[in-house]
């Protein structure tokens, strides 16, 4: 299969992947796993490019990273998405996170509306409302860092490029 598209990504933080990681953990105690794509770190997509922009996407990633430093986020809250299908932690939006965002598209437009998240679960809307209760009894707001972006290729999956944020914006 051919690569679709790519997404430029903002990883969180170690704290807040060991913060996230144990409420999937809690998930998964209790039978859910997803079908979200393994071995990736918790983040917040920003951009997405198609495959013929690869080169412009990490010059774009590379411009952002050296532009800003760390950009705190208040994971303050979880959501699902219409459809049922994607159960996720969200960040309360603020004016370093949409400066990042629109960094990182500045070359490229999105069809929908920007929803910063981190996916926690991706699975069927009835296995979505049955973790939400679970998920609920570990999830606890907290202020976490988006400490460096990641460009990667999507289906199959293929880690491009990443880098530090080591602006000063």
């Amino acid at each position: 299969m051919a690569e679709q598209f790519l997404t430029l990504m903002a990883d969180l933080d170690e704290d807040t992947q060991i913060r996230m990681s144990a409420w999937y953990t809690a998930l998964q105690n209790v039978g859910f796993t997803g079908k979200q794509t393994p071995g990736l770190p918790y983040h917040i997509s920003l951009a997405t490019f198609s495959t013929d922009e690869e080169a412009m996407a990490v010059e774009t990633m590379h411009h952002a990273a050296a532009m800003f430093s760390a950009v705190e986020v208040h994971i303050s809250h979880i959501g699902i998405f219409p459809g049922g299908k994607v159960l996720f932690g969200a960040p309360e939006v603020n004016l370093s996170l949409t400066a990042l965002h629109e960094a990182c598209c500045i070359h490229t437009e999105s069809p929908h509306p920007w929803t910063p998240h981190v996916t926690l679960l991706i699975e069927e809307p009835e296995n979505i409302c049955a973790a939400v209760p679970v998920l609920v009894k570990s999830f606890y707001p907290f202020i976490g860092r988006i400490t460096r972006l990641h460009l990667c290729a999507f289906w199959p999956t293929r880690e491009i490029a990443s880098a530090a944020l080591t602006g000063n914006r």
